[in-house]
């Protein structure tokens, strides 16, 4: 399994590589779409350190808090990627010069590109879903606790490109709105990731250090994003679509599977609700 890790560390140099000069370029001149995406890619990264600070004081929270919480988070990325990804992403093919059908086909197929990515690199990188079994032995539950670790960063890489493609656009008041969602979902997740390893016998220093750790990839996708779309302004509607996708994957495949894992789908679902309401009226409101 190694050299997948080595493989994908090549990967993320050579991007860095061919990146890098444009980023500090638009980040020296203040570009507001750089500036902007970085800024919120932080406060994404920072609403995961703040998450997490509650396991320095206590062993964990209900199950019935966790799911609401989890909920929540997922009806904010609901709403963030209809409202600030999918109907920005038609706005920006129409105004290209594609009709509803073309325009409307160039969203579909990236958004199943998104999600087939995002499927990929849950099947190529070695992780663990979010639940556990208490009653696994101590090695296991530590190998558990670090793939769990590689869930989130999965997690995290299309909410940080959904903040970055979305400052590229011309709509900066809704990329702000959606990555204001976005962090609002990261705050339970800096939560679990800490009691994760806390679990596994994990220190509380060491678990919280690790979880403030996890975020640090989305201010890097931020700006990754806002880079590759300025490249080209025919593919901001694709870029758009790309993390409408991968946000709706794993919207599905792991935050609502796992906040309805333990009895609490009434909790859950009203979680879901307040949130996805919540960030409409952001969206709408501030757009």
């Amino acid at each position: 399994m190694a050299w997948r890790y080595w493989l994908g560390l090549v990967g993320v140099l050579i991007v860095a590589l061919v990146l890098g000069p444009h980023v500090y370029t638009a980040i020296a001149m203040q570009d507001p779409h750089m500036t902007g995406a970085l800024l919120w890619g932080l406060i994404a990264a920072g609403a995961t350190a703040i998450g997490s600070v509650p396991a320095l004081f206590a062993r964990g929270i209900s199950d019935r808090v966790n799911n609401s919480l989890m909920g929540f988070g997922a009806g904010v990325m609901l709403a963030a990627t209809s409202f600030s990804l999918i109907l920005p992403g038609l706005e920006t093919a129409y105004a290209q010069g594609f009709g509803p059908w073309s325009g409307g086909a160039i969203v579909s197929v990236g958004i199943l590109i998104g999600a087939v990515g995002l499927l990929a690199l849950h099947v190529y990188l070695p992780h663990e879903r979010f639940n556990h079994n208490a009653e696994d032995s101590e090695s296991l539950r530590v190998q558990r606790a670090w793939l769990f670790v590689t869930a989130i960063i999965l997690h995290n890489l299309p909410e940080g490109l959904a903040i970055g493609v979305a400052f590229a656009g011309t709509d900066l008041v809704g990329a702000r709105a959606l990555a204001f969602g976005i962090a609002i979902q990261d705050i339970p997740e800096g939560l679990v990731i800490a009691l994760a390893l806390m679990t596994a016998g994990y220190g509380r220093w060491l678990a919280f250090t690790v979880a403030v750790l996890s975020g640090v990839v989305e201010p890097i996708m931020a700006v990754a994003g806002v880079a590759l779309i300025s490249m080209s302004a025919a593919l901001l509607p694709w870029g758009l679509a790309v993390a409408a996708g991968a946000m709706l994957f794993v919207i599905s495949h792991e935050i609502i599977p796992e906040s309805h894992r333990k009895g609490h789908q009434t909790w859950a679902t009203t979680g879901l609700m307040l949130g996805f309401v919540l960030m409409m009226l952001l969206d709408t409101a501030l757009g």
